[in-house]
């Protein structure tokens, strides 16, 4: 019971900070002229917008999470020096993209900034994937296997992320989305720490959702992203990472539902981070085979594609929540046995879904409102 109230607590607080905070950086942000500027054929808003509300989102989590943490739980699995080493994390991260929200920040820079996070989060706070649950036949890891793969897991999912959030409330609402999935996870896990971070998370972008969902009146910027992005892949890394169940139950005594307890976690994880992780293949698997730089910035993602349908803003980003929800809840329902069977239907699944809108002829222009 107390953890249920402290993740309600943590929930409702980051939501409200957002909720209260964001009007008054919105006039800010206007009387500073920190705003982005309509005109280039890739962007699809018609107005000047405030770019900056990952200020909010940053500061609402490390309040809320700060203030709500549970002191019980620091002796457990080394839980306070993932704490510090996550909030060095999002304050490195969240300058950042502030600079680059604000004037711009050199790609080597950028990529400096993450090889630092990736080498905290992996070498010393030892967030890494540490097996695979029999996919292909892999399990335990060896250490620099896990390094490795756990580098490349950071820079995909910060990236793919970074990269759909393109339209009003898409990156926004599909983080609610992602958090509250690891949230139930953890919840159900008995991991309080951990459930406490992905529903602050929520409630974060919840609260700025008021403000970003269509007509957006604010943006999050890379400034917010690249921390929402962070917290998640913590988040995937951990739940991919979960203790083995004895007869049912954690170490504990939680009793874990047989849904959860049967479900492979790095498919689980993968079926949660569908949409990011999609767009970003189909995106850098096309700006390959053009031979363009996989960072230029262009009108192949899966949302332009639904606006060029005649979709609304709302429509698209309502279809593309739709869109992960039901992979999540296909790969809990069918649940295969074989891990690698699980992850060759996780796939398909996504895939084929995805590739419906390619299979229907476009509207002559695009809708743009």
């Amino acid at each position: 019971m107390i953890g249920d109230k402290i993740l309600f607590l943590g929930f409702i607080t980051s939501f409200l900070v957002v909720l209260l905070a964001t009007p008054s950086l919105i006039k800010v942000a206007k009387l500073k002229h920190l705003v982005d500027e309509p005109g280039d054929d890739r962007k699809l808003h018609s107005r000047s917008v405030p770019t900056i509300g990952g200020i909010i989102i940053f500061g609402a989590i490390v309040f809320s999470y700060s203030l709500w943490f549970p002191e019980e739980y620091k002796h457990i699995d080394n839980m306070l020096s993932n704490f510090k080493h996550l909030i060095a994390i999002l304050v490195l991260l969240f300058f950042v993209g502030v600079k680059d929200d604000i004037i711009g920040t050199a790609p080597m820079k950028k990529l400096g900034a993450h090889i630092i996070v990736g080498f905290i989060m992996v070498i010393m706070a030892d967030i890494r994937i540490e097996n695979m649950h029999g996919i292909f036949g892999l399990r335990s890891l060896e250490i620099w296997q896990s390094y490795l793969l756990s580098l490349f897991v950071y820079i995909v999912i910060v990236n793919a992320f970074n990269l759909i959030d393109g339209i009003d409330g898409l990156a926004g609402g599909i983080g609610v989305i992602i958090s509250g999935f690891f949230g139930v996870v953890f919840l159900f896990w008995g991991d309080v720490p951990l459930a406490l971070l992905a529903f602050v998370l929520c409630g974060a972008l919840l609260g700025f959702l008021v403000f970003n969902f269509s007509p957006a009146r604010i943006f999050m910027g890379d400034s917010g992203s690249l921390v929402v992005g962070a917290i998640i892949c913590v988040l995937a890394i951990r739940v991919i990472n979960l203790p083995e169940l004895i007869n049912g139950k954690t170490l504990t005594n939680i009793v874990v539902p047989d849904w959860l307890a049967s479900v492979n976690k790095p498919v689980l994880v993968m079926s949660i981070l569908v949409y990011p992780l999609i767009d970003t293949i189909r995106v850098f698997t096309i700006r390959a085979i053009k031979g363009a730089s996989p960072f230029l910035a262009d009108r192949n993602h899966i949302h332009h594609r639904l606006i060029s349908l005649g979709l609304t803003h709302t429509k698209t980003v309502l279809t593309l929540y739709l869109y992960n929800i039901i992979v999540v809840l296909s790969i809990v329902l069918i649940n295969p046995k074989d891990p690698t069977t699980g992850l060759i239907v996780a796939v398909s699944i996504a895939f084929t879904l995805m590739a419906i809108p390619f299979l229907i002829k476009p509207k002559k222009t695009d809708n743009l409102t």
